[in-house]
């Protein structure tokens, strides 16, 4: 693995990749819609396009041994289309283009909500099936899409897909920000018993489980067709954890409780209200939201673990330390 290529290198996780990949000695393009100066500094290239377009795709892949494909459109409400696009389109003309160079490696960025069909999920392997009633387009986006790249897993092209939840750190531009806004605003409640079971994956264990799947592509054929589940070190009673860093950042914890029927009712109300007024804004509440706040969804890492050799480089209390130092002047 000499030359690599990070689709949506700008990003949280493929930033961190970057700069894994760049300390390690790869030259290492990164495809992304702008130039990333944070990535440029480290020595990566950017090549400025949308996966989406085939050309584009076709022209990034040019040249190079290994393809880290994280680009994916997040978030959970907006028109199928862009989701489609993105996260559908853009995977296939990435396979393509791998095919048509012979690129022997792709690391596929996927999610485990590729398999969170509505009910508890607790210490849940690799053998749960796809969700068969997806509630949000990233879901289904994301399912298509990792079907794709495993179904594409051949002598040729060596393909698997990584399956991080609730990625969080220093510069996540997701997660925590939102938690941190809903809770100075004092806007969140507790969604059904508040004791469900998650995994959280911190963005240095998710860059270094993909590097440990290109090894074992590059190296091996237990990774070959795969997907596999990674987090920390154990999963967190998702309430305690955000109240844990409330605390630590002085935001008073949430005590309110809301049923979770109330929830999820709600939830799909607002999205019905949202679409007939067509309201591109996320609504406060939807059905998958609910889901995701009420339900436990922890995983077990043992198949990446024995084919990947993965363990979490940052401990849960490591991770925190280092996100309450990006936080706090």
């Amino acid at each position: 693995m000499e030359t690599v290529l990070v689709t949506g290198g700008g990003g949280f996780v493929g930033s961190a990749l970057v700069s894994r990949l760049t300390e390690s000695g790869y030259e290492v393009r990164v495809a992304g819609r702008n130039r990333y100066p944070q990535v440029e500094e480290l020595g990566a290239t950017c090549l400025v396009g949308d996966i989406g377009d085939p050309e584009f795709a076709d022209r990034a892949c040019a040249g190079v041994d290994t393809v880290f494909h994280t680009a994916a459109k997040a978030g959970i409400w907006g028109p199928w289309n862009e989701y489609r696009h993105t996260n559908v389109g853009g995977t296939v003309n990435i396979v393509n283009a791998c095919r048509k160079h012979q690129i022997p490696r792709l690391v596929y960025t996927s999610t485990p909500s590729v398999v969170f069909d509505r009910r508890d999920i607790v210490d849940g392997d690799e053998s749960l099936p796809y969700a068969t009633k997806p509630l949000c387009h990233y879901a289904r986006s994301k399912i298509i899409a990792e079907r794709h790249v495993l179904a594409n897993n051949s002598d040729q092209l060596r393909t698997c897909a990584i399956r991080p939840h609730l990625i969080w750190g220093p510069n996540d531009p997701h997660l925590v920000p939102r938690l941190i806004e809903r809770g100075k605003q004092g806007s969140l409640r507790i969604i059904g018993n508040g004791t469900n079971l998650v995994d959280v994956t911190f963005v240095d264990n998710v860059a270094h489980c993909h590097l440990l799947a290109a090894e074992n592509l590059e190296t091996s054929d237990h990774a070959g067709g795969q997907a596999y589940f990674i987090g920390q070190e154990k999963p967190v009673r998702l309430w305690e954890w955000i109240n844990g860093l409330y605390r630590d950042l002085g935001i008073p914890p949430v005590v309110r409780r809301v049923p979770f029927g109330l929830a999820y009712l709600m939830g799909g109300l607002l999205e019905v209200l949202c679409k007939v007024g067509t309201q591109e804004n996320e609504p406060p509440m939807t059905r998958f939201l609910a889901l995701q706040l009420a339900r436990s969804h922890s995983f077990s890492h043992e198949k990446a673990k024995n084919e990947l050799g993965y363990r979490p480089i940052v401990s849960l209390e490591e991770g925190k330390q280092q996100l309450l130092e990006s936080l706090i002047p």
